[in-house]
């Protein structure tokens, strides 16, 4: 016996390509959709995100204009050039 919502004349239905199954398009609108409660998920992960980005920025920064670090920038820096004839 053949499934109603896999034979082809079931109305709304659709034949996956790949698969063979089928899908309705009620379906795939509802799945492709997203909640609504998630709709705004993707902002806070960019709000979060560059939040982290800002703070390790500054903690770089910090890091590389300190005497000891530029200091030790230099020294490969000015060793590099020494070596080239």
């Amino acid at each position: 016996m053949i499934h109603p919502t896999t034979h082809p004349t079931c109305p709304g239905a659709m034949t996956h390509p790949r698969r063979g199954t089928a899908v309705s398009a009620r379906l795939r609108r509802t799945l492709g959709r997203g909640s609504r409660e998630e709709s705004g998920m993707t902002s806070a992960e960019y709000a979060v995100g560059t939040l982290a980005a800002c703070a390790f920025a500054g903690v770089l920064y910090k890091v590389v204009s300190s005497d000891t670090v530029a200091g030790m920038l230099t020294d490969i820096v000015q060793r590099a050039l020494q070596a080239v004839p």
